[in-house]
């Protein structure tokens, strides 16, 4: 079994999903809107017929899905954070410095006594994080 953590926008699932395609290096694989879904599967607000529905994003070795909330009752992200660990130390720096962009750092990347670059961070679209990294402790 693998995990696949699906997260919820409000308004921002496709600029969010193409970010983190973009910062991570994989592609988007699904991006369908509300306004696509079989006439009659649920009711959608006029304004939010542009949100996406559901969307995937691949990386090399998982992925990672999303929506809207079309419904508007989603509460911001709490009590749970993505973990993405990355080749090299420089290698997450960069990233964790990508997506702490228009956000807030919990713990600063660095090294620890357990790996040598680790770190916490809300990015702008509420999305919790822990970044660090495979390479082994010198």
């Amino acid at each position: 079994m693998t995990p696949i953590p699906y997260l919820f926008f409000d308004g921002a699932c496709r600029e969010a999903m193409t970010a983190y395609a973009e910062i991570f290096g994989g592609r988007v694989e699904t991006m369908m809107t509300a306004a696509e879904m079989p006439p009659g599967e649920m009711p959608v607000p006029e304004d939010r017929k542009g949100w996406i529905m559901h969307a995937a994003v691949v990386f090399d070795a998982g992925m990672l899905m999303a929506s809207d909330d079309l419904s508007g009752q989603s509460g911001p992200m709490a009590g749970c954070s993505v973990h993405m660990a990355l080749p090299t130390a420089a290698e997450g720096a960069a990233v964790f410095g990508r997506l702490v962009e228009g956000g807030e750092v919990g713990m600063p990347y660095g090294a620890t006594f357990w790996t040598p670059g680790f770190g916490t961070l809300r990015d702008r679209f509420g999305v919790r994080w822990m970044i660090s990294t495979t390479e082994p402790v010198a």
